[in-house]
């Protein structure tokens, strides 16, 4: 479902803030892989994300979706077949519009819109349902502005909007690193539903170790631009924060270093 093939990055070329973000990157994830990613910072995933998506031009490699090889499209063309969920839980909303507002723009995504009367009752009960799965109550609460809703809410919002329409892949950038523990762990169970029920092959980058090895079903580690680490299944199961320490000190040659991820 996506292949990255040799992927090179640099920024600010020819100055003296010249970086290589991302060293001859490949990966492949197959339909259905729920991929978390970890590294300090400086690694390259959020360069890697944005490479996928297209905010960027890559310097050397190939990136393809589903098949279709996407390297030289434009951002918003490679939007067809992506969903994303940022850091910052304000900015996948419309805060000034309702509930079911927001959901009709994410359905009719794509599609060709015109002047019609609103929400049609069909419409609304089918973005109840979905807001079920979140379990925030917001299917009660169709009318209220999403600006009343809380970070965690509107994170939760956001995440299904991204999915209402099926996404060929699913990027989230450390879309629960602004909200606090609890409210996090509720937005990683719906992405867990979501993801589960309509099998969408998803990048998940976090800061928090113990995430990345709780959810998904492969983790794989960055460091310089590159991965050094790629583990799956009941392997991955099995691991501790401790054993991803010790595999990034034998891949890196050095101790890691990132306050923010060693503290949660």
């Amino acid at each position: 479902m996506l292949k990255l093939n040799q992927i090179w990055k640099t920024f600010n070329v020819g100055t003296v803030n010249e970086k290589t973000a991302l060293q001859g990157l490949s990966l492949e994830l197959q339909e259905g892989d729920f991929v978390t990613v970890i590294g300090g910072n400086g690694a390259g995933k959020s360069t890697m994300l944005n490479a996928v998506a297209g905010v960027w031009p890559v310097d050397e490699g190939s990136i393809s979706i589903d098949g279709v090889d996407v390297t030289k499209l434009p951002e918003h063309r490679r939007a067809a077949y992506l969903g994303r969920v940022f850091q910052d839980p304000m900015t996948g909303t419309a805060a000034n519009m309702q509930i079911q507002e927001n959901l009709a723009l994410a359905s009719r995504r794509g599609a060709f819109r015109f002047l019609k009367a609103g929400i049609t009752k069909a419409e609304r009960e089918m973005y109840q349902e979905k807001l079920k799965v979140l379990d925030l109550g917001l299917e009660d609460r169709m009318t209220s502005k999403v600006g009343l809703l809380s970070g965690g809410q509107r994170q939760a919002l956001t995440l299904l909007m991204a999915t209402l329409k099926k996404p060929k892949l699913l990027l989230l950038d450390e879309h629960t690193a602004a909200l606090d523990p609890k409210t996090a762990a509720k937005v990683l169970d719906a992405t867990d539903r979501i993801v589960g029920r309509d099998n969408l092959t998803t990048l998940m980058i976090t800061h928090n170790m113990k995430d990345a090895i709780a959810h998904g079903n492969r983790l794989i580690m960055m460091y310089e631009g590159n991965i050094i680490y790629d583990v799956a299944g009941e392997e991955k199961k099995k691991l501790k924060v401790a054993d991803l320490l010790a595999k990034f000190e034998q891949a890196s040659g050095g101790a890691f270093a990132n306050d923010r991820m060693m503290l949660t």
